[in-house]
């Protein structure tokens, strides 16, 4: 009599939606699109990159330190691993965290029972005209990182981690099995003519054609105004499949949930017969 083996699959989901000044609302509205994915069935949702408040980047402003918590203690972190443990969903928590004199831009990953698997602090920090981090965050110092969650195997990146290929592929070579990045891009202030949307969309596709691994985009959208600084952001998040293609998008203003669902062991054998992992040559890469 032969038993018959069910399929590891793993069912994800992008919150695209709008911030603002109030720290009560973001929470309430991120816990909402949380329990709408979870009602699809989601198993890991991801909430866009800090949002907690406006994108306050977006300016150097000292005010905005007094934001910063370390994760135990803040409440963005505080509100949404309870939700997790509630719904048995695993959810990647952006932070603007305060570690002693430090503060970095952090993600906390929280598993399907609340509990936190651990901390990665985003690793490439960008400075330009609106988007001036290096002013409120340092670099990252726990390299990139990836968990065994109860949903399986994730690596998280941030922001402009997405861009570079090294943060993908270290993640890949760690095990991870689909590739998670919390946003908040837009318009960039020196030139309003430039939309990098499609820019930012074909480089992570790279990363699963690459890897040979779904990605996961979560970005926000709307208007802010900063203190008179104004940013809009372009949306556009998506989940690509391990071949790069798109299979679940939103346009630039909408406000909502993708969801996909990922046949983990069909991808595994995927990745195996093309051997990307097996012909690598990092004794040639020092440069």
């Amino acid at each position: 009599m032969s038993s018959v083996t069910s399929p590891r699959t793993m069912k994800v989901a992008a919150i695209q939606t709008s911030y603002g000044h109030d720290l009560k609302a973001n929470i309430e509205k991120t816990e909402r699109l949380i329990r709408e994915a979870a009602a699809k069935g989601a198993q890991v949702i991801l909430p866009s990159e800090l949002f907690q408040g406006i994108y306050f980047c977006s300016r150097q402003d000292p005010k905005w330190f007094a934001t910063a918590f370390p994760a135990e203690d803040h409440p963005c972190v505080k509100a949404i691993a309870p939700l997790a443990r509630e719904l048995g969903v695993v959810i990647p928590i952006s932070f603007f965290e305060k570690d002693g004199p430090r503060y970095y831009n952090s993600v906390a990953v929280a598993d399907a029972d609340g509990s936190l698997l651990g901390i990665y602090r985003k690793s490439h920090i960008p400075d330009g005209p609106g988007y001036m981090e290096k002013y409120y965050f340092r670099p990252g110092d726990t390299g990139f990182q990836t968990w065994q969650t109860a949903h399986g195997h994730i690596g998280v990146g941030i922001c402009w981690d997405q861009w570079f290929p090294e943060c993908a592929r270290a993640m890949a070579l760690q095990g991870a099995e689909v590739l998670f990045y919390p946003t908040a891009i837009g318009s960039e202030p020196y030139d309003l003519t430039l939309d990098s949307s499609r820019m930012w969309r074909r480089a992570m596709q790279g990363h699963a054609v690459s890897n040979a691994m779904p990605v996961v985009a979560a970005n926000r959208i709307g208007t802010e105004d900063n203190d008179g600084t104004l940013q809009s952001f372009y949306g556009h998040s998506f989940i690509a499949d391990h071949t790069g293609d798109l299979v679940q998008e939103f346009g630039a203003g909408e406000d909502g949930v993708l969801t996909h669902e990922f046949d983990l062991d069909l991808i595994a054998k995927y990745r195996a017969e093309w051997g990307y992992f097996r012909d690598r040559r990092p004794e040639l890469y020092d440069l």
